[in-house]
């Protein structure tokens, strides 16, 4: 019963980290089409909170990742990392390890 409500504190931690992933994304492309001006203190704010919280995740990643010029592929290796590690620490939990 342990392992199962740690598996379940691991998932929602999990979610939350690709929540803020998604924020960081969708607020880079408003400030990147101009939808949004960087000038706007309350949404560079945001931006640079949820930059501040990821950075620790995603500088390794991008350590370990190939130049690939423009395009950052970080933020969805991490997402897909994360769901990986959500379906094992589920299936362990069930399995009762």
């Amino acid at each position: 019963m342990l392992l199962v409500t740690l598996a379940q504190i691991i998932g929602y931690i999990i979610s939350v980290i690709v929540i803020l992933v998604i924020v960081q994304f969708v607020v880079s492309l408003l400030f990147a089409f101009n939808v949004i001006s960087p000038s706007n203190d309350f949404m560079m704010a945001i931006y640079r909170s949820v930059n501040a919280l990821l950075e620790p995740i995603l500088a390794p990643i991008r350590r370990i990742m190939p130049n690939t010029g423009q395009i950052d592929f970080s933020p969805l290796v991490l997402i897909v990392g994360l769901n990986i590690l959500r379906i094992v620490v589920t299936n362990a939990a069930v399995a009762g390890y």
